[in-house]
């Protein structure tokens, strides 16, 4: 509903009436909230948009001939819903998909229940990078390569669920390798690294996730051959995968790293069980690696047999507040901070880890 055309401040002769320049500055904002929901998240706003019980509604039919895109909808708020029912319909939504942490744009404490246009927030992000060098371009194709181990390792299955529903989240083209033996996944990963060399279009990022028993230096197989992780880092340097020069190149690894475990310093409860790198630097033959370890050198890393491996679960209930909001190194931090506070036991032992991040980024990666 239009707030009518004398509120606000006195308009000078020939100025546009207030609202009009009102309407146009709520419809900016809103695109800027909108902006960092994923394509995912934003399909599921359409859909919750349809269950707000306010009016005057947004037609089914206005949702798909024009609430395609983050401006698009940011439109359909700013004409349908307007002052002050637009920042309520988005703060419903934004808490239902959940994304509660865009609210805190909306919020003013001196407004009590006024209406406000949130100030652009200064964030993190790659929209307020100073050039685009700064933060690599995604905008190709994302090929993503899953290993994981299940055997005698009791929760792999739920990880497995949850860095698929990630990476599908973050748009990643996956190929799974689940419970190879060391012969089949050296061959899977190389066809992998391959196929990568023969895509004609470009490559945006390369992403590879490795679950696993190992120890310091390895990953092993179902069959319990241990698979050197320095040969797997070599297989998509820049001379070995040329389509990936100057290119994101991430490994996440969850598997231990050695048998020492961290008892802390103080602690608290719950079983678990047990995850190493490498980077050079000329273009160095590696560079633009960014490799996550679930756990210090020569330590056990940590997973829960009801509950998966607690570095994926972090990293999924981190993604479900933030989504893609933050730079990995921002985004994996926060996950370390998930790790380092989680209280549990490996049978009377309190234990303790803490993620290791090693990077030979150039530029900013966000997803």
């Amino acid at each position: 509903m239009e707030a009518p055309p004398g509120r606000g401040p006195r308009a000078r002769s020939g100025a546009p009436p207030e609202p009009a320049r009102t309407m146009e500055e709520l419809q900016t904002r809103l695109q800027e909230t909108l902006a960092e929901l994923t394509h995912r998240e934003l399909s599921n706003f359409r859909h919750l948009l349809k269950t707000v019980d306010e009016e005057p509604r947004v037609s089914p039919l206005q949702l798909e001939l024009a609430g395609g895109s983050a401006a698009g909808l940011a439109r359909l708020l700013a004409q349908h819903y307007y002052l002050p029912a637009a920042p309520r319909v988005l703060a419903q939504v934004l808490r239902r998909l959940p994304r509660a942490d865009l609210l805190q744009r909306w919020q003013s404490p001196s407004a009590g229940d006024r209406a406000v246009i949130p100030r652009k927030i200064l964030k993190r992000s790659h929209d307020c990078v100073d050039s685009e060098l700064d933060y690599y371009d995604l905008s190709g194709r994302r090929k993503a390569f899953l290993m994981c181990v299940k055997k005698n390792r009791p929760g792999a299955h739920r990880d497995i669920t949850l860095m698929k529903e990630w990476l599908g989240q973050c748009q990643f083209e996956q190929t799974s390798c689940i419970d190879p033996e060391k012969m089949e996944f050296l061959e899977q990963i190389t066809l992998f690294r391959d196929g990568l060399n023969e895509i004609k279009e470009e490559i945006g990022c390369c992403l590879i996730i490795l679950m696993s028993h190992g120890e310091k230096g390895f990953i092993k197989s179902k069959d319990g051959d241990k698979i050197s992780l320095e040969d797997i880092f070599e297989m998509f340097n820049n001379k070995n995968c040329p389509a990936l020069q100057e290119k994101p190149k991430i490994f996440i690894i969850q598997a231990c790293r050695g048998e020492r475990r961290d008892n802390g310093v103080e602690t608290d409860d719950e079983p678990m069980d047990s995850d190493d790198i490498s980077e050079k630097k000329r273009l160095p033959t590696f560079s633009d690696y960014f490799i996550i370890y679930p756990t210090q050198a020569d330590h056990v890393a940590l997973r829960h047999p009801r509950n998966g491996s607690v570095m994926i679960e972090a990293m999924n209930d981190v993604f479900n507040q933030y989504g893609n909001k933050w730079h990995i190194a921002d985004f994996f931090t926060k996950v370390n901070n998930r790790v380092v506070h989680t209280d549990f036991h490996l049978g009377e032992d309190p234990i303790k880890v803490s993620l290791v991040m090693e990077s030979t980024l150039t530029k900013f990666v966000y997803f």
